[in-house]
Parts: structure tokens; sequence; C-alpha cells
């Protein structure tokens, strides 16, 4: 990608834009970036861009902002359809995600990971799984480090975790093994609807060809026919059935079959993650890793050690027999349900946040069954709280915290006793309150730990 001369208009001032932007500048180009905030409404430190030459616009985007510009580069939290973008695709001026950028940039194979849930353990898993045995690997994309600058590192293989939202401004976009783990209703402000939304997931494979390799969940019967559609090689990895071929279990070990040889794993109870959803994970990361010719002992060895991501099931602290648990990133209701399915019952749940308003009913089933308190923070409160009592869970065993995460904890910790867990998993995004699902966790954290 030559950028020589360009005039590339970078839009977004987030991590992604900001690598974007000296990237583009670094070979060549006049770079604008803009944002539509403020930039007093930004928490970034700008002086290094300027520093670099590049210019700055805030505020309202403008047609003008067009004028000359040869490239549009997009950060993945703006939306195509805004107009300054549908002017520019009027004017026939190309619109890329960073993500296209990084693939246009990338020299060794990318291995991507996208679907509702699950994406951050399972591409930091198989980060760890490539490193076992390539030793240079990079790990980047909606993981918190732009996937254009592990792009440019001297790296062997790049495990990067691919959202919808970046797949929107994509086209040839090509990774060499992709893995879809789960296709459930998120992000539909955004997208619209479940089909527009499941399109852009299904954007990772549209370009691999009979030498590439696509993952699939057989247990989700969403993504099980996406197989379909792929003009690559598919596997499948499944928690309930055992496959003719792919990743799955058999007599409670995890196990890769490919041909006619079984390749064994790691027991369930061997693995260092917990929690049914995270066997998936461990099945899915596996099975890429074992396409990318990673041994069969360095997979098993990795499996076992690996602890787990911060925000997801996190273990914080324990409290007269009280464990405490952070799971902010569960910011749907399908990834709270598999934090509830992880403990039996005795459950004290923190829950509530900006509302996704997506159907409650199989989360509040599963509530109904083991939580023994339910504690609502947020705009979500009230809608939950309604719901949950149409759905026969008991009002007294409601409390409401408002918008104090203080005061949430102060209640778990005043009602709960061993053998209960308190369970923050909110089933809703944290922009009501924190900036992000991590701010949010950490929060969360400090309070339980100044317990």
């Amino acid at each position: 990608m030559d950028f020589t001369d360009k005039k590339i208009l970078v839009i977004g001032a987030g991590i992604s834009g900001f690598a974007a932007a000296k990237i583009a500048k670094k070979f060549g180009a006049k770079v604008i970036l803009s944002d539509s905030k403020s930039e007093q409404d930004i928490k970034f430190n700008f002086d290094e861009l300027r520093e670099l030459g590049i210019d700055l616009i805030f505020g309202k985007q403008t047609e003008n902002l067009l004028i000359g510009v040869d490239m549009i580069i997009l950060s993945p939290a703006v939306p195509v359809k805004i107009p300054v973008v549908q002017i520019a695709l009027a004017k026939n001026i190309p619109v890329i995600s960073e993500v296209e950028l990084a693939y246009n940039l990338a020299k060794v194979p990318i291995c991507a990971v996208t679907g509702t849930n699950g994406k951050t353990t399972t591409t930091t898993l198989l980060g760890l799984l490539l490193e076992s045995e390539y030793k240079n690997v990079g790990v980047g994309g909606n993981i918190g480090v732009a996937l254009s600058e592990v792009a440019l590192e001297n790296n062997k293989y790049i495990a990067a975790e691919i959202s919808s939202y970046q797949m929107e401004a994509t086209n040839n976009f090509h990774p060499h093994i992709s893995a879809i783990l789960n296709i459930t209703p998120d992000h539909l402000k955004r997208h619209g609807n479940m089909q527009v939304y499941q399109a852009m997931k299904e954007k990772i494979f549209a370009q691999e060809s009979a030498e590439d390799f696509l993952i699939l969940n057989y247990d989700d019967e969403i993504v099980r026919e996406i197989k379909n559609r792929a003009k690559c090689k598919v596997f499948y990895f499944s928690r309930k059935v055992e496959l003719d071929e792919g990743a799955f279990i058999k007599n409670n070990f995890l196990v890769i079959k490919v041909g006619d040889k079984i390749h064994e794993l790691c027991a369930i109870d061997e693995l260092g993650i917990k929690g049914g959803h995270n066997v998936e994970n461990a099945l899915a990361a596996a099975m890429m890793a074992f396409l990318a010719k990673v041994s069969v002992k360095n997979i098993s060895d990795v499996l076992k050690s690996f602890q787990g991501v911060e925000h997801r099931i996190e273990f914080v602290r324990e409290i007269d027999g009280v464990k405490f648990y952070n799971d902010s990133k569960a910011t749907n209701t399908d990834s709270a349900i598999k934090a509830l399915q992880t403990f039996d019952k005795n459950i004290i749940l923190i829950a509530g946040g900006d509302d996704k308003l997506t159907d409650l009913t199989e989360f509040l089933n599963l509530v109904n069954e083991r939580v023994d308190n339910l504690i609502l923070i947020g705009d979500a409160a009230e809608r939950f709280k309604n719901d949950a009592i149409k759905n026969n869970y008991p009002v007294e065993k409601i409390l409401e915290a408002g918008y104090s995460m203080q005061k949430a904890v102060e209640l778990a910790k005043k009602i709960s006793h061993a053998p209960q867990v308190v369970l923050l998993s909110p089933a809703c995004a944290s922009f009501d309150m924190y900036d992000n699902f991590e701010e949010r966790g950490k929060d969360f954290k400090r309070i339980v730990n100044n317990l």
C-alpha cells in the first residue's frame, strides 16, 4: 500500500485511529485525524501526533473534510453509515478499516477470531499457543492493541481478535485461519438487525480460499450452517458431540481428530480456565494452533497453564468464605448466562448498566435457578427489575444500588455468607457509568480489595 504524497483522512481518535494516523504519516502521507467529539472530551494526549505533523480536526464532520482526500481509514467505533463517510463513498473515495490497513501491511499469516462472546480469551490463548512454537507472535485487534501496529512488528504469526465493527469497512481482509465462536444478539443498535450483524461476522472468511481454514462451533446452530458459504477447508469444534473430524471432548479429554488420528490434549479438569464456555474457547484455539502446525505437546502444556484473562470470571478475593468474581466483560446476556452456568447456585449477582435492550428471558430463567439475590445498577436496573418480577423472581430478593458500584459491593458484602459467591456479571455495556468494561471491572476490584 503506497501512501507517498497521498492525503489520508483517519476518522476516529481512539487506539486504532492513533495507530493508523501514525503509520500513514510514517509511510509518507499527509494525514488528517478527525473526531466528532471535542478534544476536551477525548481522554488521549495528542501532543505526539502534533509533533509528527498530523493535522487534528475536532467537532462536526462536514463535506469540507473530504477536499483532496485520497483515502479514508475508519476506526472501529465509527459506523460506515455516518454522513461524511457516505458522501465519500458517493465520490468514490476509498474507505477502509484499520484492520484492512493491517492486513495490507502484514507479511505473515493472520489467525483471526470473531464471535459474540469469548473472543479475547480465545485470542489471548491462541497467541500463547502460537508463541510456544514460533516465539515471535503478535496479538492485536479488538483486544486493546491496534492490529496495524502489530502488523509492522517482526513476527512469524499474528493472532487477531476481530469485532463486527472492524469488519464493516473491509473488502480484502484475508486471514489464513479464522474462527467464529458463536453468534447471539449483540450490537443491534449499530447494525440494525441480526442479519447484518451476522453478515459482518461472516466477512472474516469471505476472502479465504482452498488453502485456508475456518473453524466453526458445531454446537451453535447459526454458526454450524455457515460452512455452506465457505470456500476454504472447514473444521468444527464441539463440547457436546464427538465429531468425525475437528476438536471435541472424548472421555472427558479435549482431543483433535484429523483423518483417522486422534490427538489427546488434556483432561477437562486440567484446563487452567474453568467453565463450559472456556472449554469451547480452548477447543477453538487448540484447533487453530494445530492447523498452524503447533505441536500437540505445546498445545497441551499451554492449555494446562493458561489462567484466563482479566475481567472474565476473574477471581478477586475471598472474604469470610465468600468468593468475589469480576466478570465485567459480560456486556450481554449470553455472556452473563455463561458466567452463571459456571457456578451451580449460591450466587449474589450484580447486574445492570447501559441496557442493550436484548431479550432477558433465558438470562432470568437462570437467575431464578441460581441467584440468591439480584443487585441492580445503572440505566438497565428498572427494566431488569420489572422483567425479573414478571419472571417470578421474588421482589424481596432484588436490591438496587443506583449508579454506585460502591453501594452494590457493600450490599453484596452485607448480605453474603459462605458458601455464596458474589459475581459482577452485568449483562450490559458500561457506558452509563464508565468509559468501558475494563474501567468498570477495575473499579469493582478496587472496591472489593478495600473491603
